[in-house]
């Protein structure tokens, strides 16, 4: 059966101000736990092939290290999830400025981004008894340099079938770019294994957007390339890593398949799989695009909660969101908000275990 979530003290800001942590346990064995601060996943236990429950997100035992953190770790992100290019768009005729926090560019929502802000969290009773949190904060206006007031709601569920499940809200009363995602680093092995490596990912998706030297997205869309970037069938990420451009893994326009229309409703767009333990991770989203991310930037200097060093590709993202861009090059996507709308959006991770079919298989 499932739990109501509990709290417990997590720790305390340099102002004192609390942080809170909430366990989730779900009815067929998966269990998250969340903090106030970031909305941070510090902990999420999904069960193998013989229902033994590993950890299979990448984080940190105590509050403290989540303070200097820049891996963002299981965190929600925003305002804008991803790079603004050099750090600054143009809305309804004015220019804004904001942070370079990844110079050149503005990267995932500024230096003070919804990663390093204390949420409000409470409860969500639902008609299905699944164990469910909502968290919710007002980002003023002004804030890392956005117009407009927003109020944001992310609310965590884990359904009976071991399903973690992330829906999105906000509404602003000024026309704002608004883009979310979440941040988990994942390693299906466990968090403490050394690599994805012997991870297999397949992404639905024909299309991605190049970037430059710095990560820049260039404002176009290109076909993958086949023995490179494209994941239309499944590959192991360790032959597949080597073949991406800074080791990095690309933005991917998301594939719409015949009655999933995205934006509207639910479509699978990923699947990554480890037969070593028989975990499989499907994703599905309402959003347009998918950020894979490889993890090429651990270098070992971050030591997780197992006590072991964090070192490359020690877990993989896979951050469905918009359009990061999208206030300067709206051709790929309209990420403004304006007063009266309410955007929403779903995203999916779905966890289940092989079947003896599919595991010489794989």
């Amino acid at each position: 059966m499932a739990f109501s979530p509990q709290s417990r003290v997590f720790g305390f800001l340099p102002s004192g101000e609390g942080v809170e942590a909430w366990t989730l346990t779900g009815a067929s064995g998966l269990t998250l736990e969340a903090i106030t601060y970031g909305g941070i996943v510090t902990r999420l236990l999904a069960p193998d092939r013989n229902g033994n429950l590993a950890d299979v997100v990448l984080g940190h035992q105590e509050l403290e290290p989540y303070l200097t953190d820049r891996c963002y770790f299981g965190a929600i992100v925003g305002r804008v999830a991803g790079r603004i290019s050099a750090a600054k768009f143009q809305l309804d005729g004015k220019f804004y400025s904001l942070a370079a926090n990844d110079p050149p560019n503005h990267l995932h929502g500024g230096s003070l981004g919804f990663n390093r802000r204390v949420w409000d969290a409470m409860p969500v009773k639902r008609p299905d008894g699944a164990p469910s949190l909502r968290l919710t904060r007002r980002s003023p206006d002004g804030e890392e340099g956005y117009p407009g007031n927003i109020d944001v709601s992310v609310t965590y569920t884990l359904t009976n079938d071991n399903v973690f499940l992330i829906e999105t809200e906000a509404a602003s009363d000024r026309p704002t770019p608004v883009a979310l995602t979440h941040h988990s680093y994942f390693n299906l092995a466990g968090e403490s294994s050394a690599s994805i490596d012997d991870h297999v990912l397949q992404i639905e998706a024909d299309e991605f957007v190049p970037t430059d030297e710095w990560m820049t997205l260039m404002g176009r869309v290109e076909p993958v390339v086949a023995g490179v970037n494209d994941f239309r069938h499944a590959r192991r990420l360790g032959d597949a890593i080597p073949l991406l451009y800074q080791n990095h893994g690309d933005f991917y326009r998301l594939r719409e398949r015949a009655g999933q229309r995205l934006g509207s409703a639910l479509a699978t767009v990923a699947r990554l799989v480890h037969a070593g333990s028989g975990r499989v991770l499907e994703v599905a989203t309402t959003a347009h695009c998918l950020q894979l991310y490889t993890g090429a930037a651990l270098d070992g200097s971050v030591v997780g909660k197992s006590g072991i060093a964090y070192r490359r590709h020690a877990g993989v993202c896979l951050e469905c969101q918009e359009y990061a861009d999208g206030a300067n090059t709206s051709a790929f996507g309209d990420i403004i908000l304006r007063p009266g709308q309410l955007r929403r959006h779903t995203t999916v991770y779905a966890f289940s275990c092989l079947p003896a079919s599919e595991e010489t298989s794989v």
